[in-house]
């Protein structure tokens, strides 16, 4: 018989043995569901889907090139299948080490530097982990363009005669430079239509016709923060703005209310005070909660004396602030010609993403795309190409008045080559469309650009726009 030191002893064994299997299942119970791409001019991002936080660790080999990530406390829940055409990956392995210890191995065409981190969950998904690999600068390649991206109706460009002959640029004078942000991109889709329109579509859509527009304008460049259907850090779009020495800054989204009735479109610049609505605060902490989505941007700081630096910034945000208010109100006026507003004035609130102050900034939200109507229209081709008009309009008006030294603009103003700027003629009766292009020295098919007419009809009592002179089409 079994004394009852030996019973004692054998139970104390049996209850380690039931623990460990416990604390192995608890440890283990994270599974790595599945793995998204998103590649980017610079760099391909990795997004691991798990059902519960994980530590881990990642480490490059070579000969060949490969990247090792160990996923601690994870089994695999599906086989990691994922598009890698046009990034530095050949092929994705996977083995357990352990019974609670995941290896991912990745073959890469070439070398590459690995940042890694991890994001808790949020209104989207659920615990990720987030693996970028970035090209090496000295045998980066041009990147396709994604494959991934929804397709757009392409919209018909009809060529923009010149309203004068403008006289060439002397040499010296700079382009006016635009950078066109599109809200969102990558695994953070923004807001969702009751159809499944996604923000982050939709917004690059009217960023990239919005660029063709500015890049019509003879003195003005216009750029994009992302190309593509990737993400990039809020901080990080503004960083982008300035290295490529932005005079405007310009955010496009359409975003989402609690209320789907919510319709109308507004122009935010940056409040120092916070919102002025509850609708401007609401869309602002949507908007910053976007980097918990895609992860956190680095944030440097100069090296200034403390109180000097402060001064300085203080200045160049008021003159900043202004001219975005200024800048602002003239792009939402313009808006209010093809789509109604939620607002007939310039909102304030603390979008990150306005938070530069060197460089003027404004947020246009095109629409709601929670409203079915407005969801509609923001995925249709003609009303992509009034929106972006009415921006470019905004924006061209504001410079012919404010053009910063050293550019075309700001030559022609100053040299009295300015004839005149934008301005509105009520139509009478009799008038025709090829009476008013000559009285105002302009040609019809400027006038019908600029107006968003279909044809040469027109109202007695409508509205015109008449462009500057000075701001023709390029040639």
């Amino acid at each position: 018989m079994m004394g009852s030191g030996m019973r004692f002893r054998a139970m104390v064994a049996a209850v380690g043995m039931l623990f460990l299997a416990v604390t192995v299942d608890a440890v283990a119970e994270t599974k790595v569901n599945s793995v998204r791409l998103w590649r980017a001019p610079d760099n391909t991002r990795l997004v691991f889907d798990l059902t519960g936080p994980v530590q881990h660790s990642v480490f490059t080999l070579t000969s060949p090139d490969r990247l090792v990530i160990d996923i601690n406390g994870a089994t695999l829940g599906a086989p990691l299948n994922v598009n890698s055409a046009n990034s530095p990956i050949t092929a994705m392995r996977s083995a357990q080490r352990t019974p609670t210890d995941l290896r991912v191995v990745i073959d890469l065409k070439k070398a590459v530097t690995p940042k890694s981190f991890t994001l808790a969950p949020n209104a989207q998904y659920g615990n990720r982990l987030v693996v970028d690999l970035f090209d090496n600068a000295a045998d980066a390649a041009p990147i396709p363009a994604p494959t991934n991206v929804a397709t757009v109706a392409p919209v018909p460009v009809t060529p923009v005669e010149p309203a004068v002959k403008l006289p060439p640029a002397p040499a010296g004078k700079r382009d006016i430079i635009v950078v066109i942000d599109a809200g969102h991109g990558g695994e953070d889709p923004g807001a969702s239509g009751s159809r499944g329109q996604r923000e982050k579509d939709v917004v690059l859509a009217i960023a990239r016709e919005l660029q063709r527009q500015v890049n019509g304008m003879k003195g003005f460049r216009a750029e994009l923060t992302r190309t593509g259907d990737y993400f990039i850090p809020l901080r990080g779009r503004t960083e982008i703005a300035r290295k490529k020495g932005a005079d405007l800054f310009v955010s496009i989204h359409a975003d989402a209310a609690p209320s789907a009735a919510a319709f109308g479109a507004s122009v935010f610049a940056l409040s120092d005070r916070g919102a002025t609505s509850e609708t401007a605060r609401w869309l602002a902490d949507s908007e910053n909660r976007s980097d918990l989505i895609g992860g956190a941007g680095n944030v440097s700081l100069d090296d200034k004396d403390r109180m000097l630096a402060g001064v300085l910034l203080d200045l160049s945000m008021t003159a900043s602030l202004t001219s975005s208010l200024n800048v602002g109100q003239k792009v939402l006026s313009n808006i209010g010609r093809v789509t109604p507003l939620h607002k007939q004035r310039v909102e304030q609130a603390g979008f990150m993403v306005l938070k530069s102050p060197d460089i003027p900034s404004i947020l246009v939200e095109t629409g709601f795309i929670s409203n079915a109507n407005e969801a509609s229209k923001l995925a249709a081709a003609n009303h992509q190409q009034a929106l972006a008009r009415s921006i470019s309009s905004g924006v061209r008006q504001f410079f012919q008045q404010n053009p910063p030294p050293g550019t075309y603009i700001a030559w022609l103003r100053d040299s009295g080559k300015i004839a005149q700027g934008p301005r509105d003629h009520r139509v009478n009766p009799g008038e025709t469309l090829a009476m008013i292009a000559v009285r105002y020295q302009v040609s019809p098919a400027t006038l019908r650009s600029a107006n968003n007419l279909k044809s040469d009809e027109l109202k007695i009592g409508q509205t015109l726009t008449i462009p500057g002179t000075e701001l023709a089409s390029k040639e």
